[in-house]
């Protein structure tokens, strides 16, 4: 606007100018980036008069006369021959119930009480993915994990350690030279999760150490087993998992995990172990492990997808519940110490299922493929991870497992730790 002598063209101006800056502050961005509406309130007498958060007053609990200025025809529960509330000796509705679950939820301090499930880092495994390299690669479908370097995984031992968790789970990306049919890379004393173990054991003595007794890291066929013309040997596999298993007992392992499914690999696992002296060395079998479509990212992680076809033959159908009371049955009788299922949430039934037919401990493997899931949903901004997190562990523990195999496991164990729990 240029000067000017006339005062009415001058106003004017001041008046519209004052408007457009009122209008440009009508509109901020929220810290989501969308463009929130103000409500210039001093400006509008009759916006003073309107509450702009919920009432405090308290509520007329007899609740008469509410609707007596409503302008259709209102049901009224408290009336007619059949009502569907009374009035107690206050006058006020009343529902005359005498069990109210709600009274168990009414505060925290309660809630705590009577709280069914409590998940702590002593009921988690963490698992850690390891190589031979003097770095840690980051793996692209698990986003938070990495495969470590030995320096690394003590390191985040130790970061664990100090919010409580104290058992881990080793699984090695072994150079693609190493592998082969019968994969005798599983049991060579200086192979990699050898010298993890003994580096483990050395450093956090009271740690419990477990680990993965499968060929499938160390097979350039990409299966659990030996292969011959397409087909998994059952018991020549077996073979090589009792070295290996024995092999890793020499090392130090706490607890060894046959994760091949392979008939009668326990019996043998076990026996193989006690005739070296190894009686105090546990097995955690993975009892019902599912060919699942869950996998992938762990198996991103190791490079160990299948060579060809599938793990059907060996790893049970996902269509079948009582099958895996039958897998129980057998490693129970075998010796094993604790039963697995995998992967976790989506088979929450089969984990209620053993806990219902065995004495053992259950342990639930919470999978790459859920973890991955939710790692992809809250980086949408979908899902709060903590609470997702706390309440999926959760879930496991009162679905019967005492085990949880997590890769949240430090995370979830520091939350705890920040939020008093533990």
């Amino acid at each position: 606007f240029l000067p000017s002598t006339n005062s009415t063209t001058m106003k004017f101006s001041a008046v519209l100018l004052a408007t457009l800056a009122s209008t440009a502050t009508a509109f901020t961005p929220s810290s989501n980036g969308r463009a929130l509406l103000k409500t210039n309130v001093a400006a509008d007498p009759v916006a003073e008069t309107v509450s702009t958060g919920p009432s405090t007053d308290p509520v007329d609990k007899s609740l008469k006369g509410i609707d007596a200025s409503a302008d259709h025809d209102v049901f009224d529960p408290l009336g007619g021959d059949a009502p569907a509330l009374v009035r107690n000796n206050n006058e006020e509705v009343w529902v005359p119930q005498r069990a109210r679950p709600r009274r168990n939820r009414k505060s925290p301090a309660v809630r705590n009480m009577v709280r069914e499930n409590i998940v702590t880092p002593a009921n988690f495994i963490y698992p850690l993915f390891i190589h031979d390299e003097s770095f840690n690669q980051e793996i692209v479908s698990m986003p938070g994990c990495e495969r470590h370097s030995l320096d690394s995984m003590l390191r985040e031992v130790g970061e664990a350690y100090q919010f409580g968790v104290r058992t881990f789970v080793l699984f090695p990306k072994v150079p693609d030279e190493l592998k082969t049919n019968l994969g005798v890379e599983a049991y060579n004393p200086n192979g990699i999760v050898h010298r993890a173990i003994r580096m483990i054991k050395e450093k956090f003595p009271e740690s419990t150490v477990c680990t993965d007794v499968a060929l499938d890291p160390y097979s350039d066929q990409g299966h659990d087993g030996v292969v011959e013309d397409g087909k998994i040997l059952n018991d020549v596999t077996i073979n090589q998992l009792c070295k290996q298993a024995v092999s890793q007992a020499r090392a130090g392992a706490d607890v060894v995990a046959p994760s091949d499914m392979m008939d009668g690999r326990v019996g043998a696992i076990r026996d193989a172990l006690d005739s070296e002296g190894f009686t105090d060395v546990s097995i955690l079998a993975y009892t019902a492990k599912y060919a699942s479509a869950y996998y992938g990212p762990f198996r991103d992680a190791l490079d160990s997808h299948p060579g060809f076809g599938d793990k059907k033959t060996y790893q049970q159908d996902p269509a079948n519940g009582r099958e895996a009371l039958i897998e129980a049955a057998l490693d129970a009788s075998e010796g094993a110490d604790m039963l697995m299922v995998k992967p976790g949430m989506p088979y929450l039934d089969v984990i209620r299922r053993l806990k219902d037919n065995s004495n053992l401990p259950i342990a639930a493997y919470h999978v790459s493929g859920e973890y991955a899931m939710i790692k992809a949903a809250c980086e949408k901004g979908w899902l709060e991870e903590k609470s997702v997190v706390l309440e999926t562990l959760t879930c496991f523990k009162r679905a019967g497992a005492d085990i949880i195999l997590t890769y949240y496991a430090k995370q979830a164990a520091q939350w705890m730790a920040e939020d008093g729990l533990f």
